[in-house]
Formats: C-alpha cells, structure tokens, sequence
C-alpha cells in the first residue's frame, strides 16, 4: 500500500462562489459551494488520482486491500469520514443534522456530527452555533412566525479557528467563510430556514433532532513546539480526533495497524516520503495513509490537519 490522494468531488450551490481558487488549482465554473475531498458516500465517490489504483474509486480499493487500508478496527462496510471544503459567498440554511439513531431508522444513513475549520474568513463573517435559551415550543414558533433571529446563537469567526458541531446542534456557515469540514459519512440535512430560497425546509424532522441543551463554542487549543514542526490539538471528539501540525522542517510519523490517518494541506506544500518514494501534498489536497505504510515523512513549509478515528 502506498498513501492515497483524490480527485477533488465540485458541487454547485446556491450559496456558492469562487472563494476555494486561493486554495484549490482548476477550479470549474459556476457557484462552487463544495469541494468533497474523501468520500465514500453514495453521493460522491472519490476516484483515487496517484499510483496503481488511479482512476478506481475508494470502495474498490477498499475492497480489494480491506484492513491494510483501513485497519482492523474499521468497519470496512461503512467508511467513516467524509471530507469538503465549503466556500460560503452567501448565507447556507440554518439546520440541524440528526444523530446515528435518529438517521440510521428514518433515513437509513448515519447520522452526522463535524468539526469546521475556518480557512478565511471576512472581517464581519459569523456562524450560528446553537440557540439562545427557548423551549422547543418557542423554537417552532419562530421558525412558524420567522422570528428565529431571537433565538439564534451568533459567533464572529476568524481565520484559524475551529468549532465542532455535534449532531443536535442548530447551525449555519455565514457568508464570506471558506472552511474545511470534518464529518462522518452523511449527507442528511434538515433546514429549518433558507431566507426564503424555495428549497424545501424540514420543520417537523428538525424538531425531532434538535438538541436545544446543546452550548456551541470555539475548540480550546493546545499547542506544542517540538523541532521541526508545531502541534496543536483541538480535543477528543467523539468519532475522530483532529491535530493541526506547523511544519518548517520535517515530521516524523508511522501509521497505526488499528486505523487509518487523513493530513489534509491547508497552506503550502510539502512532501509525503515512505518506504524509498514520496508523493508531493499541495494546499488544498488530501492523502490517506494506510494502516500499515509503517513509517514515514512529511517535510516542507506546509501546515496540515491530521485527522485521527477514534476506534
């Protein structure tokens, strides 16, 4: 096995502009509001890009290396993760995701909790994350009477910064913010208002997932220096965990037979050495390190997101 990149998945969207061309090369025309980067979702497969699979999507290498893919502690049925940019010109629906229990006997999907963070954002830019204090009888009479606004938990954002949005917690992106979102492998959304767009809204399903209890706020940080490189960890989420790295040298790493990992290029570039080769990791792009690469290198003037399953 060998670390695997994709070809990146454009979707347009109402809400959508050109804001991913600072960070992503051949962007297509149009409103681009999404980039899916690592999927495995019926939605949106990704075709590997490098090596002797190029060109076959990530379920058939999956299912032809199985564990030393994806490790032994994965579920080689049901990917875990889901990967995008999203490029906000306009403001996304305010919605609610619902959880594994919800989704898995109504929509027959997983549910979806992620984690975003902020590539860019204006200097006015906010996100809505959670809901000021309401009943759920309240709630449904705002979003009936279109008085939400009272209700909605507002955060400016700047650039840097990351939030996880747990499945249950009310949530919109605000325009002017490119992000990089972190999920599980989902697609279920239920808008409860679209400034009145004509898409469908999903006031009954919202209200069932809903978690009003829930408290949105910024991801603490903490940071160590080492040589080489520096390393900010954002915290134990509940399905996958994510680590920031700052390098100006080199990194020194080696896989984990029970998962896989996920470094996703958010500034510069660098390169992935293992086993006597290497692949290049520009900004914007994702690589998959097989459970059982053994070690390897990533050196350069890059910073990348390390995404770590919690199995």
């Amino acid at each position: 096995m060998y670390p695997l990149k994709f070809k990146p998945i454009y979707f347009e969207k109402i809400w959508g502009g050109r804001g991913l061309e600072k960070f992503k090369k051949d962007i297509p025309r149009g409103s681009i509001g999404e980039s899916w980067e690592l999927s495995c979702h019926k939605n949106g497969l990704s075709i590997i890009e490098n090596g002797i699979y190029k060109g076959k999507t990530l379920k058939d290498v999956i299912k032809i290396e199985r564990e030393k893919l994806l490790g032994r502690n994965i579920d080689l049925e049901n990917f875990p993760i889901l990967i995008k940019f999203i490029s906000a010109e306009d403001n996304l629906s305010i919605q609610v995701h619902p959880d594994n229990e919800y989704a898995r006997a109504v929509e027959n999907e997983n549910g979806k909790s992620e984690l975003w963070y902020i590539l860019k954002a204006e200097e006015d830019s906010n996100i809505i994350l959670g809901n000021k204090s309401c009943s759920k009888e309240e709630f449904k009479s705002g979003i009936i009477s279109g008085d939400l606004e009272r209700y909605l938990n507002v955060i400016k954002v700047k650039e840097g910064e990351a939030y996880y949005v747990n499945a249950g917690l009310l949530h919109a992106i605000g325009n002017g913010i490119v992000l990089v979102e972190i999920q599980q492998s989902s697609d279920v959304t239920y808008r409860v208002y679209d400034y009145n767009r004509g898409r469908e809204i999903h006031i009954n399903k919202a209200l069932d997932v809903i978690k009003l209890d829930l408290i949105g706020e910024r991801l603490k940080e903490s940071k160590e220096n080492f040589k080489g490189y520096n390393k900010i960890n954002y915290g134990h989420m509940e399905y996958f965990s994510v680590e920031k790295y700052e390098i100006n040298d080199i990194l020194e790493e080696e896989s984990c037979e029970e998962s896989f990992y996920v470094y996703i290029c958010i500034e510069g570039k660098g390169v992935v050495a293992y086993n006597n080769n290497e692949e290049w990791l520009n900004c914007g792009e994702v690589v998959l390190i097989p459970a059982t690469l053994g070690k390897y290198y990533i050196s350069g003037n890059l910073t990348i997101l390390k995404i770590i399953m919690n199995v």
